[in-house]
């Protein structure tokens, strides 16, 4: 008999999601936050400190589609039906635990990943058409 993988923990998932949304924050909203509070010696020291975050503005789409398939991915992880802890008290417990922190930093990633699409995406254009 062929032993199966066992599946990845809600966990290690969301952990993952959370990670790539977190991606997007540093990319793309810190830099416009910073700008737009009058910041923006800060944002030209970071960019001379960390070139890599220039690159990873001007591939902003590619930052954001990833960051969203991971959410979709942990979103599945988590909420897919089907999905029982084991009979045993004590791993059930634990079970229900990594479910319950599993859910809550995929909710934060979602949130995290909501503010970054916002200020990358449709805070200059709202700001335009609203004639600020």
């Amino acid at each position: 008999m062929k032993d199966r993988k066992a599946p990845r923990s809600p966990l290690s998932v969301s952990l993952l999601a959370l990670f790539a949304s977190s991606g997007t924050l540093i990319c793309c909203a810190l830099p416009i936050t910073l700008v737009t509070l009058g910041m923006g010696a800060t944002v030209a020291s970071l960019t001379s400190a960390f070139p890599l975050l220039i690159t990873l503005s001007e591939h902003k789409a590619w930052v954001f589609a990833v960051s969203a398939l991971f959410l979709v991915l942990g979103g599945v992880a988590l909420y897919r039906p089907g999905r029982a802890c084991p009979a045993d008290p004590a791993l059930a417990a634990a079970c229900e635990r990594s479910q319950r922190w599993g859910r809550r930093i995929w909710w934060l990633s979602v949130a995290l990943f909501a503010i970054g699409f916002f200020a990358a995406f449709l805070a200059l254009p709202l700001r335009l058409w609203l004639g600020f």
